[in-house]
Order: structure tokens, then C-alpha cells, then sequence
């Protein structure tokens, strides 16, 4: 019961003297406020990104395997006037029929083309693919319906609108059933169903280039192969040239996720012959997926350690505070001394008083830090209104991205916090308990 009552007078007196001091206090609280905020802060931004990462990585599919085209650079390609480069459909039947893994294939062919309504003309992206399209991609209806397999196999001119062309084309009218024309192939397709809005994806770790949905016209491949043929004349630049690609992507789904490194191993051994001119990359989303949880604990560390200095910093603040205290307070300490105080007595006050800075400066940066997600939005959204332009700019992965609060970020902060502090503020307690009473009475 005695030791209790001794902890409990001990208390009493720490916090008598900080309230002495209060701005002095307050301003060592701050030290390790910032410290505890910033660390959860963050480990939230941190993990938020990271999140957002694995999400667009995860919609491609852990058990997809993509084949890209990708244009050479000029001196790759030769001085011809059509450049011939990409997967071909001769190595797209090749693949399925000597890959037994490749449960389901998607073809995507892509070509950038004007549509028009009326008299609106909007640019965009025409896709050409089938119907599996619009589960591989993540696709969802709005309004009508997606691609059938009928309209697949009868070559029909129909078409499905992204949400961002369906809004120019017909911002007061119900695009289902409408006509809209490609005038550079002087055709018109008609409307079956508009999508849902879906944000863009980011390009992911440079190994693949980023998707914007918000401006595609979705038309079956055979209905594109029938209308515009495989080589493509488009003037750029004051010259003409054309390009021969037959499929700018395909993307495979292996029937188990166990064969998708295996199978991406055959599929780039079959393709080898590209790697001279560098014309196809192939993507496989379990890979990525695998790095960005990687280097997800890296990216935590690193966040973690910066957030850690500011701690660092809190507990310098701490020492130094405590060591003037610890001079201003000298013949208060001899009169204690001489009144017959333990040297325990007066390390055990100062320590009082340094984790009691200590856990008011975690306990408040906890508060902080959890407010710390709804304040990133808040100022992420008012960068919006003020400089559109530049944050137009960043990436998808930053503009989309929530903060996460890591769970284990709370008490390893404030633990780290309180240890920082009593670490600290053990010296300026063992210098003040080591004092010659008699020199302390003497001090003035």
C-alpha cells in the first residue's frame, strides 16, 4: 500500500510541476505529438498506395497471362511505309492450340477514330473484341447490354459506348438504338448498350501502359476485321504512313494459378523470335502482384523509419526541456536532499514528469493520426479545385488512393512514443538525483 501511496504522491508532484510550466509543456507534448502523427500518417499513405496498386493489379488477373503489342522504335521498324510489328492472329491460334493451361483467350484489337452523332464528333478509342471482353476487363452495363456471341459470329455493325463518349455524344437523349457514325470508315453502328463509369488504370511498374475506359466504342472483332481490314493509313504529322497490326492484345486466362508462371515461361520461349525487334511484352499480373507485396513491406519500413526520426526528434526535445528543468529547479532539489529524499525519490519524479510528456504527446498524436485519412482527402480535393491542371498530372494509383490506418501502427507508435521518453529522460533524472545537497542549497 505504501508503494502505491509513494507512486501516487510521486504523480502528483510531476504534474504540479509541468502545470508550473504549461506553455513549456505544451510545446514537449507537441514534440511527440508530431512524432506519433506522423508515423501513423504515414504507414496510412503508405498502405493506402499500396493498396491501390494491388487493386488495379488485381483486376488483371492473378490467373491472366497479357501478350502486348508494342511499337519498335522507328530504326526497328525499317523505312517502309507500312510498319508491320505485334502478335499476329497466325501466333494467337498457335498459343491455344499448343497450350493446353490456356483455359479462355481474349483478342483485343485497338484503333483511334473519331465517332460522331449528329453533329457532335467526339475522339476515342475503338475497341474491337469478343464478348468475354467485358468480364476480363471488369466491365459493367449501365444501361442495354454488352456484345453477344450472335453479334460476334454475324459480323454485326453494333456497338457499346463508354459512359464518358455516350455523355458527349447524347447528353439529352437515350443512346440505345441510335446510329452513330465512324466517318473515316463512312459506316454507321448501332447503339446496344452504354457502360458504367470506370476510373483509368495507372501504367503499373512501367511494365504496363495505362488503360483510360472513358473513351472507348466497343464493336465485335470479326466486325472490325471485315470493315477495316489489318493495315491501317492514318496521316500524322503532315505524313503518311500505315501500320500492320492484327491484334494489339490478348489476354489468357490459365485454368489454375499454379500454371501461370510455367505457362508465361512457354508463351515468351514461343514468341522469341519478337525479341530482336522488341514488338511484344508479355505481362503477367502475378508476378506484379507478387513484387508489389514485396516491396510493400519495403515502402512500410522506409515510411516507418522517416515517421521514426520525428520521434527521435520529440525525445531530444524531451531531454533537452528536462535538463533546464533540472538547472532551474537545483534548490528545490538540495531542499529535498537535505530533507532526507532518496536519490530513488528524485529520479522517480523526473521520470513521472518525462513519460507523463511522453503519453499526453502519444495519446494526442493517436487522435491525430486517425483523423489523418479524412484530412489527405480533404486536401487532395482542394488541390483539385485549385490546380486541376497539376494534379491531373499524378498518377492514378495517388489520385484514387485512400489512406489505410495500419492497425499495428497505433501501438507500435505510442509504445515507441513512451520508450523514447523515459530513454530520455533518464539522464536529466540521474543528473539531478546525483547532486551534492549542499552545493544544490548554495545555488542560486
Amino acid at each position: 500500500m505504501g508503494f502505491i501511496t509513494t507512486w501516487v504522491r510521486t504523480f502528483q508532484l510531476g504534474i504540479k510541476s509541468l502545470l508550473l510550466h504549461p506553455m513549456r509543456s505544451m510545446l514537449t507534448i507537441l514534440g511527440i505529438f508530431i512524432g506519433v502523427a506522423s508515423v501513423i500518417w504515414l504507414l496510412a499513405i503508405g498502405e493506402g498506395i499500396s493498396q491501390e496498386a494491388q487493386r488495379q493489379i488485381e483486376q488483371l488477373g492473378a490467373q491472366n497471362i497479357i501478350v502486348r503489342s508494342i511499337k519498335p522504335p522507328a530504326e526497328a521498324l525499317g523505312d517502309g511505309i507500312v510498319a508491320v510489328y505485334g502478335l499476329n492472329n497466325r501466333e494467337y491460334e498457335m498459343l491455344l492450340e499448343t497450350l493446353p493451361q490456356i483455359e479462355h483467350a481474349v483478342p483485343i484489337r485497338e484503333v483511334k477514330r473519331t465517332f460522331q452523332f449528329q453533329s457532335v464528333a467526339v475522339d476515342g478509342r475503338l475497341v474491337g473484341s469478343t464478348p468475354k471482353y467485358y468480364e476480363t476487363a471488369k466491365l459493367t452495363i449501365d444501361r442495354g447490354r454488352f456484345l453477344t456471341d450472335s453479334d460476334y459470329d454475324k459480323n454485326k455493325n453494333y456497338c457499346v459506348l463508354a459512359k464518358g463518349v455516350a455523355s458527349k455524344l447524347f447528353p439529352y437523349q437515350d443512346p440505345i438504338g441510335q446510329k452513330i457514325l465512324l466517318p473515316e470508315l463512312n459506316d454507321f453502328f448501332e447503339v446496344v448498350g452504354v457502360l458504367k463509369h470506370r476510373g483509368a488504370t495507372a501504367g503499373i511498374g512501367g511494365s504496363f501502359a495505362a488503360q483510360d475506359y472513358t473513351k472507348d466504342v466497343y464493336i465485335p472483332l470479326t466486325t472490325m476485321r471485315q470493315r477495316l481490314g489489318r493495315t491501317i493509313f492514318r496521316r500524322v504529322g503532315g505524313s503518311f504512313g500505315g501500320e500492320f497490326v492484327e491484334l494489339n492484345q490478348a489476354t489468357l486466362q490459365i485454368r489454375s494459378v499454379d500454371e501461370v508462371l510455367a505457362t508465361a515461361d512457354m508463351i515468351q520461349d514461343s514468341l522469341r523470335h519478337h525479341d530482336k525487334m522488341g514488338d511484344i511484352e508479355v505481362v503477367v499480373p502475378l508476378e506484379l502482384l507478387e513484387q508489389a507485396k514485396s516491396t510493400r513491406m519495403m515502402f512500410m519500413v522506409f515510411m516507418g523509419l522517416i515517421a521514426g526520426v520525428s520521434l527521435l526528434v520529440g525525445g531530444i526535445g524531451i531531454m533537452n526541456i528536462m535538463l533546464a528543468t533540472v538547472t532551474e529547479r537545483t534548490r528545490e532539489i538540495g531542499i529535498r536532499r537535505a530533507l532526507g529524499a532518496r536519490q530513488s525519490a528524485i529520479i522517480r519524479q523526473f521520470l513521472v514528469e518525462t513519460i507523463t510528456l511522453s503519453v499526453l504527446g502519444g495519446l494526442v498524436g493517436i487522435a491525430a493520426g486517425f483523423l489523418g485519412p479524412l484530412v489527405t482527402i480533404l486536401v487532395r480535393d482542394g488541390l483539385y479545385m485549385y490546380m486541376p491542371e497539376r494534379m491531373a498530372g499524378l498518377p492514378s494509383t495517388i489520385k484514387t488512393m485512400t489512406p489505410q490506418i495500419v492497425e499495428a501502427s497505433v501501438p507500435i507508435a505510442f509504445g515507441i512514443a513512451v520508450l523514447v521518453g523515459t530513454l530520455f529522460g533518464i539522464y536529466p533524472a540521474m543528473r539531478a538525483a546525483k547532486m551534492d545537497p549542499i552545493e544544490a542549497l548554495r545555488h542560486e
